[in-house]
């Protein structure tokens, strides 16, 4: 049932920039070295005789001329750093001319006065440590001979259905040209069994990177915790932790935000953010920031009016037990699904006192009870994708948590308005509480926890009092 509506939109006055701001301000980069060993450390596991290729990401229209943003392919940026379109890379172990190639654009005043400017081959070997830079126009011409003569060749098949028709074309030059030593790879080899098993594990940098995307990303839950009250519409909200988002520095979300006021909260995706919030109801927001190309992922779920009722209580302090029991279990030497394990018992006991489960708590675990109203794992790998690379499990067996991983905490109760099993005070109401959790050497570091999710301090802060 929707309660009363107005329509009143507070402003929150922006901070008068400062020196020490500036600086703050001034935009964090993994450094070229770091990119120069992240292909190193590719290619000392790749075998001997190879040759890798990655296709980078291509330029998209919207409509008519108007392109989406670009955004650099994640495996591609993770060894290159190169934010352009239309470029290939090649890591060729041993070549004695130089192991690290680039195929891209070549500039061009005239798309450069109407697009802005093209590194070009020359400078993409002085500022990316290219030992080699080609027009990629010219790549036809020059990739089948780094491929010739190669027993192995690295690279993600089935992932770009265009590009693997060119690579099968030229591995078939190679074949048609039947002359001594220059005979096709004999074997080909996923790439990304390498590479995601390098990108799993963060450096101190990207760890930056990732508290600049969390710092931007609090900043505009906070604001919304301030700003939200009935009457609004969920884009509003939406509009103001973009605005926090770009003015922290991430310039763009890490995914489209979900703002699902009431029983919009029950539907895990909802993206349509077009409703009225209401007295009454509560609001679920997932949204995070990018910063230089890492993600944040960060819900909270709150009172629009500022003051939870007695059902809301009940169910949010289920879901927040559950997440700091998971929490607790991201540690080194747990398992990966040990966390989930936490949570689900957690909920599943909170069900059980909330009267909609019934039987003994092994039994409903066992049998997953709890599925109808918590579908959904506890987390995910999290990095330069929301939904990071990083295998789960291991040769069968749930993956270790190592220093330097890090995963997203996110449990979940959801009690849809059609759900008749469910007491009629708690349909309607869908709760999410999540975080981005750093395993530490000995623990781990919670990076957005500077934004609330006690009951207490969140009416606190929304101003509604306090139970």
């Amino acid at each position: 049932m929707w309660g009363f509506c107005s329509s009143s939109l507070k402003k929150t006055p922006l901070p008068a920039v400062t020196a020490e701001m500036a600086k703050k301000r001034a935009r964090k980069k993994i450094g070229l070295t770091e990119f120069v060993r992240r292909r190193r450390e590719l290619m000392a596991l790749m075998e001997d005789d190879s040759i890798a290729i990655l296709p980078g990401a291509l330029a998209r229209f919207r409509n008519s001329d108007v392109e989406f943003r670009f955004r650099q392919d994640s495996d591609f940026h993770y060894l290159t750093g190169f934010d352009e379109p239309d470029a290939v890379f090649v890591l060729v172990p041993g070549r004695e001319h130089g192991e690290a190639i680039l195929f891209c654009r070549e500039r061009d005043d005239q798309h450069e006065q109407w697009h802005g400017d093209v590194t070009g081959p020359e400078r993409a070997m002085q500022l990316y440590g290219m030992d080699d830079a080609f027009p990629i126009t010219d790549i036809d011409d020059i990739l089948p001979g780094l491929i010739e003569g190669r027993s192995h060749l690295y690279y993600a098949m089935g992932a770009d259905r265009d590009f693997d028709s060119q690579v099968i074309d030229w591995v078939r030059m190679i074949r048609s040209n039947g002359q001594p030593g220059t005979e096709p790879p004999g074997e080909f080899i996923q790439l990304e069994q390498y590479l995601h098993e390098l990108r799993l594990f963060k450096s101190a940098a990207e760890i930056e990177l990732m508290r600049r995307a969390a710092e931007a990303t609090v900043r505009g839950h906070i604001r919304i915790l301030k700003n939200v009250e009935p009457g609004m519409l969920e884009y509003e909200l939406e509009a103001e932790l973009y605005h926090e988002f770009v003015m922290a520095g991430a310039r763009w979300p890490a995914y489209p935000a979900i703002v699902g006021g009431g029983k919009n909260a029950c539907t895990f995706h909802y993206i349509c953010n077009d409703d009225v919030l209401c007295d009454g109801d509560l609001v679920l927001v997932d949204a995070g920031g990018e910063y230089e190309n890492y993600a944040c992922d960060l819900t909270r779920t709150f009172p629009v009016s500022g003051r939870f009722t007695k059902a809301q209580v009940a169910v949010y302090e289920v879901v927040l037990k559950a997440q700091q029991a998971a929490i607790d279990a991201v540690k080194p030497g747990n398992t990966w699904n040990e966390p989930h394990d936490a949570a689900i018992r957690e909920v599943t006991l909170g069900l059980v006192d909330l009267g909609i489960l019934k039987g003994d708590i092994d039994n409903l675990l066992k049998s997953e009870a709890y599925l109808p109203y918590c579908p959904h794992k506890t987390g995910h790998w999290l990095g330069l994708d929301v939904h990071d690379v990083g295998d789960y499990r291991v040769n069968g067996q749930w993956r270790v948590f190592e220093e330097g991983m890090v995963t997203t905490i996110e449990p979940g109760i959801y009690f849809g308005v059609d759900q008749d099993d469910v007491p009629a005070d708690y349909r309607g109401i869908g709760i999410r509480i999540e975080d981005d959790i750093l395993v530490t050497r000995t623990g781990n570091e919670v990076l957005t926890a500077a934004v609330p999710k006690a009951i207490g301090e969140i009416e606190a802060l929304m101003g509604g009092g306090g139970h």
